[in-house]
């Protein structure tokens, strides 16, 4: 059966870095939880529910990996869904920086540890809100995410 490990993140919207991320920790664990926060001091462009939809259709090959959101402690969730480990995905040492503190954290008051994974660097230099603000001026974000979620991404910029 193997360990269960939690994957949590914002995912607005969800990028082929993160699914990359998603894609070698399930070759790693028996189960891989990916975890939408639902931070309420953010204002993000897709609702949770919108959010989770998309992931669950980015990661529909991969049959060990199920999506969900929360709203609380990261060590919370991850104990009420039998994960054993965190897995994060770093792209520069700014990203270590405040996710080290984060990890301390996390193994301070859940007794939690956390697996730093590089992200390929094909992707380092990807993320959610670069890939929004190039979207919202006309660029094209193909190959960066999902076609999907690129659709939904250039639909959604529309609307607003």
């Amino acid at each position: 059966m193997g360990l269960t490990a939690l994957c949590p993140g914002t995912f607005d919207p969800v990028t082929n870095g993160h699914l990359d991320v998603i894609g070698r920790a399930a070759e790693l664990f028996g189960t891989v939880i990916v975890a939408v926060v639902e931070n309420p001091s953010k204002t993000p462009l897709f609702t949770i529910e919108e959010r989770v939809g998309l992931l669950e259709e980015a990661v529909r090959e991969h049959r060990n990996v199920r999506v969900g959101s929360f709203r609380g402690l990261l060590v919370d969730h991850a104990r009420a869904q039998g994960a054993s480990v965190i897995v994060k995905g770093l792209r520069a040492v700014s990203d270590y920086e405040y996710e080290i503190q984060m990890a301390q954290m996390n193994q301070r008051i859940g007794r939690l540890d956390t697996l730093f994974m590089a992200t390929s660097p094909k992707w380092s230099f990807l993320s959610s809100s670069l890939v929004r603000e190039v979207a919202s001026y006309g660029g094209d974000v193909e190959g960066l995410v999902p076609d999907h979620v690129r659709k939904r991404l250039l639909d959604r910029l529309a609307e607003g």
